[in-house]
């Protein structure tokens, strides 16, 4: 019901911009720029965690950016999932080697979401990274290329809050918290290409240990991750992000 009230109240009230707060619109042009993915490229956490994929991100999680994000994720902001969605998009792009010529004939991509706990879920009252990855893949369909979303991870025993935690503290925290749901292999053929998807990478710890977790169940190779943000020093080549001018829009 809270998910419901809140998709209502976002189709019918106005809003402010989820990046600056800029009055009646979702986003400002200055921060819809931030979330085109025009920044995406590949990042790598340091330390990088064992079993890693290759990771690309759509922006910088600084700004206006980690305003959407958090708008999304933590405040309820369900509209906030189409340019999220769209940022996704760009970031798996850069995993499959972007547009559908990448993809071969008889391919096709599958985004696996990471999964909340779900408690975190229900709290919310809604599953931000699930949400934001079918947005992402109805974008990929409609640019030309396969993709479809397969939500077959889950947690398997509790994690301890991330918040506060080192990389090695991470890492223990969930080691051996996913796997792969019953039946969850038949949904990912030995055709497709598995890319993990998330909101954000921090560590890294969390997309290593779902990377692990398909292994493990033999539930096909992983191509890569993809994530909306990620913090601005781990972009490899350390290359400067694009840092858009936010602009109210009056």
């Amino acid at each position: 019901m809270r998910g419901w009230w809140q998709e209502l109240a976002g189709l019918v009230l106005p809003a402010g911009c989820g990046g600056c707060g800029a009055a009646r619109v979702l986003l400002c042009p200055g921060c819809a720029r931030a979330l085109s993915g025009a920044a995406a490229g590949r990042v790598r956490p340091s330390p990088r965690p064992a079993g890693l994929p290759v990771v690309y991100a759509a922006a910088a999680y600084e700004g206006a950016v980690r305003e959407v994000v958090l708008a999304h994720k933590e405040r309820g902001a369900l509209p906030l999932a189409g340019p999220l969605g769209a940022a996704l998009a760009a970031a798996v792009s850069g995993v499959a080697g972007a547009g559908a010529g990448a993809v071969p004939a008889g391919e096709e991509l599958v985004l696996v979401p990471v999964p909340s706990a779900r408690r975190q879920v229900r709290a919310r009252g809604h599953d931000p990274a699930r949400r934001t990855a079918l947005v992402a893949a109805a974008r990929l369909r409609r640019a030309g290329v396969p993709a479809r979303v397969a939500s077959v991870l889950r947690q398997v025993r509790p994690v301890a809050d991330q918040a506060g935690l080192g990389a090695r503290e991470r890492r223990e925290n969930l080691t051996g918290a996913l796997g792969v749901r019953g039946g969850g292999g038949g949904l990912l053929p030995a055709t497709a290409r598995i890319v993990l998807v998330d909101d954000l990478i921090t560590t890294g710890a969390t997309l290593a240990e779902a990377a692990r977790a398909l292994r493990a169940a033999s539930a096909g190779a992983v191509a890569g991750a993809a994530v909306v943000a990620a913090p601005a020093g781990s972009f490899v080549g350390n290359r400067s992000t694009t840092r858009t001018e936010q602009r109210s829009c009056e």
